[in-house]
């Protein structure tokens, strides 16, 4: 049933007694049940025990790869411009060298408790006496948080991908950052109106609701037999990075994501060459009227006309709510969406991640 583009049938999406022979682990059920996510981790959060005296803290790192360092990136982009304290996200094995002593707080995040360049990041931590907060399920890490008298956020979802406990990894953070009160928003107020605009627009987003009003389908077959680039700035930057990587795993898509503006100062060079595959790209620009800098704003409306001119498929996706957490939380919840219907669209199970599970297999054996 797979087609080419120009001739892919939206009304494939619609066929739902083809979801299930699919998506053999049920990945629609942990995208559906992300509101219910955020508020279990975000309960679990609130209770959970802190380190002793946090006032001190200068800086804050939060180690973790894929999955796990998504919502770090999240986290920090969304209280970039109040949190008194730089937060910065390490995907990697090397703590940085200002990162030591009781003023530096390392968050350790793995959603296994056995990724490689995590647990390598908390042996540093720990030599180097920082304060500690060990977020996971399980595994290696939560035994030597355990071991070390380490402060140890474990959760125990019903979700086998990191990727797919996206509001455990968010929300713990979300949590975390209202009791440290590291931004003088509300943000319980605004996570509460963002959990219950997600439950709203979840209604439109179901297997149930045919392509015809389903904007999350229709998007994704705007993606079949294309490479899909998605936009954004400030904190739709991150989120355009959460596509990306949903796209990689979900729908097993190669994609690529761009900051606005910075792709204004050199990807926008490169619209003329190889011409002829211009027309094989999917540009999709997060953009917001509340949100966005009034020169991103512009930035995304020239640039989307310049593809448009030069034979890119573009499209533009506004994301809804309130507040900027609400918003931040629509577009990542609408991605998710978007990328499991392009992994049914191709017949890929969306749970299954191969390449990830060969290398992980190479690199225990060397």
């Amino acid at each position: 049933m797979v087609m080419n583009q120009g001739e892919f049938d939206f009304m494939f999406l619609d066929n739902i007694n083809d979801y299930a022979v699919i998506d053999k682990d049920n990945m629609f059920q942990h995208v559906d049940d992300q509101p219910e996510h955020y508020e279990a981790a975000w309960e679990l959060g609130r209770a959970l025990p802190l380190p002793d005296d946090l006032s001190d803290v200068r800086q804050v790192v939060i180690a973790g790869m894929g999955g796990s360092a998504i919502g770090g990136d999240l986290l920090a982009s969304y209280v970039a411009t109040t949190c008194p304290v730089p937060i910065v996200v390490l995907r990697g094995y090397d703590l940085p060298a200002y990162a030591q002593g009781n003023d530096t707080l390392v968050i350790v995040s793995s959603f296994s408790g056995n990724t490689e360049e995590t647990l390598a990041v908390y042996e540093q931590a720990t030599e180097r006496d920082c304060r500690v907060i060990a977020i996971t399920t399980g595994g290696k890490l939560a035994n030597f948080a355990k071991h070390h008298g380490h402060t140890l956020w474990q959760f125990e979802p019903d979700i086998g991908q990191p990727r797919a406990a996206i509001g455990w990894s968010l929300g713990l953070l979300l949590a975390l950052a209202h009791r440290l009160r590291w931004t003088d928003k509300s943000i319980e107020d605004d996570f509460i109106d963002a959990i219950d605009n997600l439950k709203k627009y979840r209604e439109r987003y179901r297997i149930e609701v045919d392509a015809e009003d389903n904007p999350a389908k229709r998007q994704a077959g705007q993606c079949m037999g294309r490479i899909p680039v998605f936009v954004g700035g400030g904190v739709f930057e991150v989120v355009a990075r959460r596509w990306k990587t949903q796209f990689n795993e979900n729908s097993k898509f190669w994609a690529m994501y761009d900051p606005m503006p910075e792709m204004n100062h050199n990807t926008v060079v490169g619209i003329e060459n190889p011409k002829e595959l211009m027309s094989k790209i999917a540009v999709v620009f997060i953009t917001s009227r509340e949100y966005d800098h009034p020169r991103v704003a512009l930035r995304h409306s020239l640039t989307f006309k310049l593809m448009l001119q030069n034979g890119f498929n573009v499209d533009k996706f506004r994301p809804r709510g309130r507040s900027l957490l609400a918003q931040m939380l629509h577009a990542i919840f609408y991605g998710d969406y978007v990328s499991f219907y392009a992994a049914i669209g191709t017949e890929k199970d969306p749970t299954v991640i191969e390449p990830i599970i060969e290398l992980k297999k190479s690199l225990s054996a060397t």
